[in-house]
This record gives C-alpha cells, sequence and structure tokens, in this order.
C-alpha cells in the first residue's frame, strides 16, 4: 500500500480530532433537491448537538428526518463508553461544524474524534454494522524484539476477552476496558466498544475483525495502536488512556481465553478482579486457536524482516510503513481447491496474459483468478504494479482485487466474479449487442468517466491507468461498469499530472499519440482513450478493425467526419434501434471527439468530463480534427519505440477483508493512521 504523509499541528479544542471520511458522491446545495437534503443535514446535526448531554443516552443517539429517499438524512453519534456527558456535547458540538470543513457537500461522511465518532448518510445507517471503511492507528515506538511475543500474546488475550465483554453488554453501552501487567513496570490496557444499536454477533464480528486487522496489518508490535470502524473500534496503550472511574460492567463467564489460560492479573481499578476463561470446555478450540495464532506471528515475523512487495515508499521524515498486501496472498493450493485444479471446465477466459478460471473460496465465495501464463506480457514487475496499485483502490466502478499467489513460477491474481464478463463480449458481437440498448450504453459511459474521475483525482492519488479499453471495462450482474486491468498503471506524485517511459505498452487504436510518439503518458492519456471507448460503445464498431484495411479510414476519422457533416446520429449502432434519446447520443459523440484531440492540452479532465455527461450541463466546447493514426495507409507511429500490441482482457480488481484502498496517511499528536476503505 502507498501512504500519503500529511500533518496535522495541534488543536487548541478540548477535543481531539482524528480523521475524516467523505463519501464521493455529492449533492448541489444550491438545487432544489439539495438545498432541502442540507436543510434536513442541518436539522438531523443539531438534533445529535442537543441529545448529546443526555445523561440517558449512554454516549449513543441517533436520528433521521425526510419526507421522501431523496432528501432523508440519517445520523448519529458515539462517544467513548469512559466520558461524562459534558465531554460528549463538547466531542459532538465540534464534530457538527468539523464534518462540514471536511465534506463539504457529501452526502455520507463521518469525523473521528478521541472522544467520539459523529456520522450520517442518505443511506440507513441504524441498526446495520459497517466495516468497509477502517482508520488503523499506531504509536511509532516498537515493542522490543525479546518482548514482542509476549507482548501480542498478551495483546490478543485482552483484546478479545474485551471484545467478549463488549458485545454482551446489557446495562446500555457496548463498552469494555482491560488491562494487565505486561512486565513489572508496565501494565497493557485495552479498550473495545460498538454503537449499541447491533446486534451481539455483529458487534462480536466487528470488534474481531478489528482485532485481526490490528494484529495482522498494522500494529502488533507497536507499543500502542487502534483500528476504528464506522460500527466498533478498538486501542491498546502501555499507559492509562481510559478514565477508570467509569462504572463497571457486571462480571463476565466464559470469556473468550486467547491463550488457553485465565489471563493476566489486573493491577488497577476499583479492587475489581479480572474474570477468567472456562478452561475445561475452551480447550480443544483454543488448542487450535493458539496453534494457528503462533503459526500466524511466526509468519509476520519472518515478513517484517524480508523484503516485501512495495506498498510504501520512505516518507518524508524517514517513516516507512509495514502495511503490506500480504493479508491478500493465498497459497496455489488453496487456488487450486478453488478452481478445481485449473479445470477446463471452470475456464472463463483467455488473453495473451493467460487464462482466466472461475473459482470458489472456501468460505462460498465465487472468484474469478487470473493465472498469468509464463510468456505473459504482463511480467513480475507489471504483476506487482498491480497489487500496488489496486490494492489502495476502492470504487464502484472499479473491480475489486481479493487476492494473489506468488508461488515459484506462478502469479496469480483473484478478483470478484463480475458476472457479465467484459463489455466488448456484448458490445462486438452480433446478438449479444442487442442487451445494450441505450440506456444502458449511457450509464456505462457514465459510470467508467466516475471511475476514472477516481482514479485521476478523488483517490488522492494521481493514477494513469494507460491501458484503458471496452476489453478492461467488465459488466457486473446491472450491466454496471468496472473498469479492470490496472498492470500498466502509474502512479504519479500528488502534484505531477505526467511523465515519461522508454517502453510502450498498450493496445493499438486506443493510445494517445504523444504516448506513442515519445512516451509521454498523462492523465489526458487516459482521456485520449475514454474517448475511443465511448465512440466504440456509441458506433458499436472496433477501433481495431478500421485497422484492417490499409484504406480505410480509422474510427477517430469516421466519426469526426460524419459529426462536421451534420451526421452525427448516422454513427450510432443500429442494433440499437428508434429507442434512445437524441441529445444524449450528440452529447456523447461530442464529448468522445473532444477526448481524442491531438494536443493533449485540449483535452478535457475527466472532472469536466463527467460533468459534461450530465443532463442539463453546460454548452459543449466545439471539438477540432481528432489525431490521426493511419496516413495514405500506414501507420503514424514510431518504429523504435517497443510496443506492446495484445488485447488482454479480463475479470476484475481490489479488496478482501483487509486489503486497503489507503487515501490518506496522517501523523497525529502521539502517533501515526491511515485511513484504508475496504469493500
Amino acid at each position: 500500500m502507498l501512504c500519503l504523509l500529511s500533518f496535522h499541528t495541534k488543536l487548541t479544542s478540548p477535543v481531539n480530532f482524528l480523521a475524516p471520511y467523505c463519501e464521493n458522491t455529492t449533492y448541489n446545495p444550491n438545487s432544489a433537491t439539495g438545498s432541502i437534503y442540507r436543510t434536513n443535514l442541518n436539522f438531523v446535526l443539531d438534533t445529535l448537538s442537543s441529545n448529546a448531554s443526555r445523561t440517558d443516552t449512554n454516549g449513543f443517539y441517533n436520528f433521521s428526518t425526510g419526507n421522501d429517499p431523496s432528501n432523508t438524512v440519517y445520523g448519529l453519534f458515539l462517544c467513548r463508553g469512559d466520558l461524562s456527558a459534558d465531554v460528549c456535547k463538547e466531542c459532538v458540538a465540534n464534530a457538527s461544524t468539523r464534518v462540514f470543513q471536511e465534506c463539504p457537500n457529501q452526502t455520507a461522511a463521518i469525523v473521528w474524534y478521541d472522544e467520539c465518532l459523529l456520522r450520517f448518510s442518505d443511506q440507513t445507517i441504524f441498526s446495520k454494522v459497517d466495516s468497509r471503511v477502517v482508520v488503523a492507528m499506531y504509536n511509532t515506538q516498537n515493542v522490543t524484539e525479546s518482548n514482542w511475543y509476549n507482548f501480542v500474546l498478551l495483546l490478543g488475550n485482552l483484546l478479545y476477552n474485551a471484545a467478549d465483554q463488549a458485545a454482551n453488554q446489557t446495562w446500555g453501552k457496548k463498552f469494555a476496558v482491560q488491562q494487565a501487567n505486561f512486565s513489572a513496570f508496565q501494565t497493557l490496557y485495552a479498550l473495545t466498544q460498538c454503537t449499541p444499536d447491533i446486534s451481539v454477533d455483529d458487534c462480536k464480528a466487528c470488534l474481531e475483525s478489528a482485532i485481526r486487522t490490528n494484529l495482522t496489518l498494522c500494529c502488533a508490535i507497536r507499543v500502542g495502536g487502534r483500528v476504528i470502524f464506522p460500527s466498533c473500534n478498538i486501542r491498546y496503550e502501555l499507559y492509562g488512556f481510559y478514565n477508570s472511574a467509569f462504572p463497571a460492567p457486571p462480571p463476565m463467564t466464559n470469556l473468550h481465553s486467547f491463550t488457553g489460560a485465565p489471563p493476566p492479573s489486573s493491577t488497577k481499578g476499583k479492587g475489581r478482579r479480572p474474570p477468567r476463561a472456562v478452561f475445561p470446555i475452551a480447550v480443544p478450540l483454543i488448542g487450535v486457536a493458539v496453534v494457528l495464532f503462533i503459526m500466524a506471528l511466526v509468519f509476520l515475523k519472518r515478513r517484517l524482516r524480508k523484503s516485501r512487495v512495495a506498498m510504501a515508499p520512505e516518507t518524508s521524515d524517514g517513516v516507512a510503513e509495514i502495511l503490506t498486501a500480504e493479508s491478500l496472498q493465498y497459497s496455489l493450493t488453496e487456488i487450486q481447491i478453488a478452481t478445481n485444479n485449473f479445470s477446463v471446465d471452470n475456464k472463463i477466459g483467455e488473453g495473451g496474459f493467460g487464462r482466466v478460471y472461475k473459482g470458489v473460496l472456501g468460505n462460498g465465495q465465487e472468484v474469478a483468478v487470473k493465472r498469468l501464463s509464463r510468456s505473459s506480457v504482463q511480467g513480475a514487475e507489471e504483476f506487482k504494479n498491480e497489487i500496488v496499485v489496486v490494492a489502495k483502490l476502492q470504487h464502484r466502478n472499479l473491480v475489486r482485487l481479493l487476492g494473489f499467489c506468488l508461488e515459484g513460477e506462478e502469479k496469480i491474481l483473484i478478483y470478484e466474479f463480475v458476472a457479465n464478463k467484459s463489455l466488448d463480449y456484448f458490445l462486438f458481437d452480433p446478438e449479444n449487442k442487442r442487451s445494450l440498448n441505450w440506456s444502458r450504453r449511457y450509464n456505462i459511459i457514465g459510470g467508467i468517466a466516475k471511475g476514472l474521475l477516481y482514479l485521476h483525482e478523488d483517490s488522492r492519488l494521481r493514477i494513469v491507468h494507460r491501458d484503458l479499453k471496452v476489453s478492461n471495462i467488465l459488466l457486473d450482474g446491472n450491466m454496471s461498469p468496472k473498469i479492470a486491468d490496472f498492470g500498466m498503471a502509474k502512479i504519479c506524485g500528488v502534484d505531477q499530472y505526467e511523465g515519461n517511459t522508454n517502453r510502450i505498452a498498450g493496445t493499438v487504436g486506443y493510445m494517445a499519440p504523444e504516448y506513442t510518439r515519445w512516451g509521454q503518458f498523462s492523465l489526458k492519456s487516459d482521456v485520449f482513450s475514454f474517448g475511443v471507448v465511448i465512440l466504440e460503445i456509441v458506433t458499436g464498431k472496433k477501433s481495431s478493425d478500421f485497422h484492417q484495411s490499409r484504406d480505410s479510414e480509422d474510427l477517430l476519422s469516421y466519426a469526426w467526419n460524419h459529426w462536421r457533416r451534420g451526421q452525427t446520429l448516422a454513427l450510432l449502432d443500429s442494433s440499437i434501434g428508434d429507442s434512445y434519446a437524441r441529445n444524449e447520443v450528440i452529447q456523447c459523440i461530442q464529448v468522445g471527439l473532444l477526448c481524442v484531440e491531438e494536443d493533449a492540452s485540449k483535452r478535457p479532465t475527466m472532472a469536466s468530463v463527467v460533468c459534461m455527461l450530465n443532463p442539463g450541463s453546460v454548452s459543449l466546447p466545439t471539438p477540432h480534427r481528432p489525431a490521426v493514426f493511419r496516413s495514405n495507409g500506414s501507420e503514424s507511429r514510431v518504429d523504435e519505440l517497443k510496443v506492446d500490441q495484445s488485447n488482454s482482457q479480463i475479470i476484475s480488481a481490489p479488496s478482501s477483508v483487509n486489503d486497503a484502498s489507503i487515501t490518506e496517511l496522517i501523523e497525529p499528536l502521539f502517533g501515526t493512521f491511515c485511513i484504508v476503505i475496504l469493500f
């Protein structure tokens, strides 16, 4: 994973701000619907603030308002279980103001403080566990290597015991703390909490996911850390960070003992002894758990000493992050079982990269397994690059990476299974294309645009895909598009918009002229490819088909000539028939031609493209003659540049329970944390 550093200065507020999360969707406060939504949002936040000081809420309150789904707002706050109503009120009041600073016009957002969280959404969030977003924080100081093993075992014990306590609370708060001696001079403190509106099972599952994330992904060897989901959170430190005077929960029995033995004695609190596990019943299961956990610890410890997938560059202050994609790694045996040993019956696709198989993981999840051939143009570097890139990205119009396998000469990527294959399977087949009516094509164009906008701007990384084409657009069960295949993608710096390469890799017909001629790629290179994709979707014609005849014009010239002759609608795929929106067709063709301008500086940004594709957008600029790939029947590309013309395609792209899309890494007052988006 790539983590981007920024810094926050110390605030004078009595509460401590940690992190924001802003949804990608926004509303326009100047529109009628947006204005109503904003009014309802203000009312929800005011209501939350006014109820934060009530002692009977136990630090949690939710509220919604709205007269129809388009303007309904759902909101809630959760204060840390050991804090007073006054502190809760102060935190919620700060959060109600801060959320507008961080997420001005988002339809959903979360702000986390040390003392509370505040959340709102245009979708119901009540009584629903949510683990899509996680904030992982840790102290920059490591536990000494000689104490590391005992520390992690003790930490797991405390966190699991506290998780059981919190999940089973019956007195109004799903909140618990644990503490135990780590050494003669040090005490380890742990805290767990869920929103009280979720069920016992959901709370326990959420906390266990947080603990696994803590122990295996980010923080196991740190002297302090926390993992925060919208529905639950955990924290531990080698100092007393919570208020030990809050009312103690009733004694618990049958707690999860991580080692099969009672937890260490507590040294603090009101004379309350820590609960003990019911040992005789739990021994068999605990024995298995201990063996598996120790194996995981040994694996993790060895991995920490090895060179690993290059996810995080050196930061400006010398802090190198240990967050990696190791939690995504599957063994070759697991993949062989999932695909029936790569059975021919399971094969669902094949290209220059190798084959794609449908598989079923041990948990019953259907996946697409991309097995690269030894002669694949995607080598070890591209393979690693695809993992690095997609592990950072989360968006509804990007396919999700669930894992990978790298054993010996095997290079395998495991993706979500996308039911309807790739766009070219429908678009260029005489029978299948009939299922792509104009409404679906228009929605597909819009979805691809939003996915590219996320890559270029909204992910807070600047990523150039470099191989956008219809065969790399997958369609889910609702025929919604998902951009796939990030093997050629390039990550630019925050303020970097372009780069150069002496190795050109891509697909003929989709590559921008400045890229094929001089090896110069940029965000505008993707814009060019997107323009070609738009024209293919509208016309139903392959760009490559125009290159088969040396005397024919290319797709761009074909579209341009119809445009300037006023015959725009004649470009529309005849299989669509008469059921289409004339203005939308003309709009898409015009946007497509604007995207394929020869001068990259004249092409619109993806933010402008998304705006242009919205109904009722402002008047579009007039396009100019596009880049020409052929002149007098010959290709106008530089021969000495090595070009990979393989038309690789198929299935999917990023995330599992722990795979992460790091959107931001910040160094707060006591340590380091990163926001991770999960699907």
